[in-house]
């Protein structure tokens, strides 16, 4: 599949949306823009399958990246910065995700990532001013904040460009930009071995990948299941380390395109939504039959351009109704 597939098409993608299930107030809380989240999975797996961007032979290839990450890691073993992980299993051909680009090669995740449990707290020890404790509610919505007064080892905190990963219930890798924090256990922090090796922001948008790989597959609760064990098990695809660049650069220009369409789609949807409201008020706000049969005409001559979304039809729906009585 060519790159260009994903803005070759791009009023196929704005086009499919779907209504949420909670409830909400005015369009967005009631419509998710399905195309274009399927649109970002889409560019994601792209991405991490070597789709995106082209192969340069002159990069220099990823198994010498391999060799410089356990070089790196056995150092920090040496120097006692880092326990010494446990041994992973050897990657067989039914564990390779894919065909491999030229210069790619694959490594379990914990052999290039040290993945850091947090601290479980104690009620007591959740206080109301000290170092702010990160839970996983705290990502994902407006939480309330709490504070620890505790003195912890140096790798239970997180500060700014830390790469993280909430694994319970809401889930999903981010890069950590709001201060010195304390960590919960219900997010990891992950220490790359080597930075020169392997970039941070490529491991992010893959690690995006699989996580919406899981959602898609089914309820997001299944992934209360994911244990470090099985996170350290992943099979990384590492391409050369310019690729890993031209590779982010390229998905961020990609997903700041789909942020602007879903902005163009949602005032669009809102537009729609508010002329079809105003025109069906004329019709429930006539003085008599002649009117009314008036007013229905100039709708009517637009029917399939007016009534094309389920929120229109629901309109159209109780306005009928509403005549009826």
């Amino acid at each position: 599949m060519k790159p260009s597939f994903v803005t070759d098409h791009l009023d196929i993608w704005t086009s499919t949306i779907e209504k949420k299930s909670s409830s909400g107030r005015g369009s967005k809380g009631k419509i998710s823009l399905y195309g274009i989240k399927k649109l970002r999975e889409l560019i994601l797996e792209l991405a991490v399958r070597g789709k995106l961007v082209p192969q340069d032979p002159n990069d220099e290839p990823a198994s010498v990246l391999l060799e410089k990450i356990d070089t790196e890691k056995e150092r920090l073993i040496e120097e006692k910065t880092i326990k010494k992980p446990k041994k992973l299993p050897e990657i067989s051909d039914e564990d390779k995700p894919f065909d491999l680009p030229v210069g790619w090669q694959l490594l379990r995740l914990g052999d290039a990532i040290n993945v850091l449990n947090g601290r479980a707290y104690k009620k007591h020890e959740m206080l109301s001013e000290g170092t702010p404790l990160l839970r996983v509610g705290n990502l994902f919505t407006v939480n309330k904040w709490y504070y620890s007064d505790l003195e912890l080892e140096p790798d239970k905190y997180i500060n700014n460009g830390d790469l993280i990963y909430a694994w319970s219930a809401s889930f999903g890798p981010f890069i950590w930009n709001g201060g010195k924090v304390i960590y919960h256990y219900h997010i990891w922090k992950l220490d790359l071995f080597d930075g020169k090796s392997l970039f941070k922001y490529y491991v992010l948008n893959y690690l995006a990948s699989i996580t919406e790989k899981i959602k898609s597959s089914g309820s997001g609760i299944a992934m209360i299941h994911m244990t470090k064990d099985r996170m350290e098990k992943l099979v990384l695809p590492i391409p050369p380390i310019e690729e890993q660049h031209r590779i982010v650069a390229k998905v961020d220009e990609l997903m700041s395109l789909c942020d602007q369409l879903e902005r163009q789609t949602e005032d669009s949807i809102a537009a729609h939504q508010t002329l079809v409201e105003t025109l069906l008020d004329t019709l429930t706000q006539s003085q008599n039959a002649e009117e009314l049969a008036q007013n229905w005409n100039r709708i009517s001559d637009h029917f399939n351009t007016l009534f094309t979304t389920e929120h229109s039809i629901d309109q159209l729906k109780q306005t009928i109704l509403q005549l009826a009585v």
